[in-house]
């Protein structure tokens, strides 16, 4: 469960101190993270296209359709997961910084909280992919599997160099809110015009941090109560009018209507189409805060979040997992892989994504474990450092060399390098998680 930490510069702005009803409108945080990983979790599972020819298996991304484009601006959650983010960490800092906490201890407990869980999951990757190999399944099969299981991992370290950053992305919002804002969004947008004046694809991907960090400014906000501060019907235009500019852009320049295409790499379109999440959510805060009121509800949404770094690591995985029994199945002619987008594809989806939910809560409950408390995070600066620099160096070599089995090997080796730098030693086994440590994930 998040709690919300008003700073005195918030609260006197507010005009009144924090009290029960700011809690429970930060409920809603927890209850958009866990709703948007919900829905992370079904798309992949939309995605998921496989198919038996005489040449063998062929795994397929089931969306990449013509009419996926405008479905994607309904279900493009990602900058709410950095808003989230950003609303929570900046909470979480300065509770820290209020209470005597460094910079150097913050990032610490950030990088052992999201590189310990993946240590297992890398290793289990290279079994998986190596057992593959061994039973001579054919090299580019093997292969696509690695690359879609790869495909969301992209969030684990540029998550984890927003959340290394926040003691002095909070400084800079604190001193220069608008203009810090500003100045991050005038890059991405720079970043883009070169990309597309010069077709120089691999710039874009500096994008990564500049529009991400920029997302994650807008949580700052929040935390703030700045948009909440805003008039409603300054909000209620602002939404739609921002939506049409984004829609004009499109139409006008270079940028594509599929907001996933948008993300990789992420573009000025994406940092914009976050500012105007930002504004529908501050509209839906109050009828998300009745749902909260729920004790369903509510103990659905703790349980999510309690897991949701699993969750978000795992599903994939499983995913695959799940697709390969049914490439096995579809071999010994158990079932038939009816034709993508076939009427005979469409009517088994529901039965096809309760199944991946339900095998999704199962593996996270079992890996939940590989969640450890952090209590004594490194005090050292440089191994702090150290350790957030290898922590993301582990994600990149994924998508430089591509997630193979020696690659997971390795990637497992550099994710317990990055932990042990950061934390109290070996994993522990037991979870115990402090509210301020929760951590909003795709």
């Amino acid at each position: 469960m998040t709690t919300i930490h008003v700073p005195p510069s918030a609260s006197s702005a507010a005009g009144r101190p924090p009290g029960a009803a700011d809690r429970l409108r930060d409920r809603t945080i927890d209850l958009i993270r866990s709703a948007s990983l919900v829905l992370v979790v079904l798309l992949h599972a939309m995605m998921v296209g496989v198919t038996v020819t005489d040449a063998g298996p062929v795994f397929e991304n089931a969306l990449e359709t013509a009419w996926f484009g405008p479905v994607s601006w309904l279900v493009q959650m990602m900058p709410l997961f950095f808003i989230a983010g950003g609303f929570t960490a900046a909470g979480s800092w300065r509770a820290a910084r209020a209470s005597g906490a460094t910079a150097t201890t913050f990032v610490a407990r950030r990088v052992k909280r999201l590189m310990a869980p993946a240590i297992a999951l890398f290793a289990v990757i290279a079994v998986g992919l190596a057992t593959l190999s061994a039973a001579g399944v054919a090299p580019d099969v093997v292969a696509t599997a690695g690359f879609r299981i790869s495909q969301p991992l992209w969030f684990l370290g540029v998550f984890l160099l927003a959340q290394a950053l926040v003691p002095a992305m909070v400084r800079l919002h604190e001193r220069s809110p608008f203009l810090t804002a500003a100045a991050l969004l005038t890059v991405a947008g720079a970043i883009d015009a070169v990309r597309f004046a010069t077709g120089w694809e691999a710039i874009g991907f500096v994008n990564l941090a500049v529009v991400w960090l920029f997302v994650q400014q807008l949580g700052f906000f929040e935390a703030d109560g700045f948009v909440a501060r805003v008039p409603h019907r300054v909000r209620a235009v602002g939404a739609p009018v921002l939506i049409a500019g984004l829609v004009i852009l499109v139409a006008t320049t270079p940028y594509v209507a599929d907001m996933y295409a948008n993300q990789d790499p992420p573009t000025l379109l994406l940092a914009l189409f976050g500012a105007a999440q930002l504004l529908l959510l501050s509209l839906a805060r109050p009828r998300l805060a009745r749902w909260m009121r729920n004790p369903a509800v509510e103990r659905t949404v703790d349980w999510i979040g309690a897991r949701s770094m699993t969750i978000y690591l795992w599903h994939m995985s499983v995913l695959i997992a799940l697709a390969g029994i049914g490439v096995l199945a579809a071999q010994h002619e158990l079932i038939v892989l009816p034709e993508l987008h076939s009427a005979a594809w469409w009517l088994p989806r529901p039965a096809w994504l309760a199944c991946a939910v339900v095998a999704v809560l199962v593996v996270a409950v079992l890996a939940a474990r590989f969640e450890p408390a952090v209590r004594r995070p490194s005090r050292t600066p440089w191994r702090s450092a150290t350790a957030a620099a290898v922590g993301i160096g582990c994600v990149a070599v994924v998508f430089v060399v591509g997630l193979s089995w020696p690659t997971a090997l390795a990637c497992a080796a550099l994710a317990a390098a990055a932990a042990a730098l950061a934390g109290d030693g070996p994993l522990r086994g037991r979870r115990r998680r402090a509210a301020a440590d929760a951590l909003p994930t795709p």
